[in-house]
């Protein structure tokens, strides 16, 4: 597996951390910044990772700001990218099984580091269950395409 990881400057000591703790599970991380005392815009790095992830070079990212909400916010508006800021193992288990999300946000700011080793560990190892969770996705993906009536969404 190969994760795209980007991080602000509120992120960046949990990043490293996680970091590490991926290449210990032998997960291949593609670091696309910020780097240690640079102070910047978490857009730009937002992007960077989001774009790997749709071009298909990463499976998944995982990003890192203050809250881990800016990130998901930029995120999102991809298309096929299911943003997802997770602050414990329930909302990690659910962003998978539920939402099929292929990209965590954590929030540097916030989270302290077992606490967001579990939440990691949650979201790569939970399965997306399908199923009715299937056909909302399906939804969404049909919201990103701009081709949906109100009829297509009952």
């Amino acid at each position: 597996m190969r994760l795209a990881i980007a991080s602000d400057h509120a992120g960046y000591d949990l990043k490293k951390a996680i970091i590490e703790f991926l290449h210990h599970k032998g997960i291949e991380v593609i670091d696309f910044g910020c780097g240690p005392g640079e102070i910047v815009d978490y857009v730009d790095y937002g992007v960077k990772a989001v774009n790997s992830v749709i071009e298909g070079e990463c499976e998944g990212a995982i990003l890192f700001c203050g809250t881990g909400l800016g990130m998901a916010i930029v995120a999102n508006k991809f298309p096929c990218i299911r943003a997802t800021p997770c602050w414990d193992e329930f909302t990690a288990r659910v962003s998978r099984s539920h939402n099929n999300s292929n990209c965590l946000t954590l929030g540097g700011r916030v989270l302290d580091l077992e606490k967001a080793k579990q939440i990691v560990e949650i979201w790569l190892t939970t399965n997306f269950e399908g199923g009715r969770h299937a056909r909302r996705l399906n939804k969404i993906e049909a919201l990103e395409k701009n081709n949906f009536k109100q009829n297509n969404l009952e």
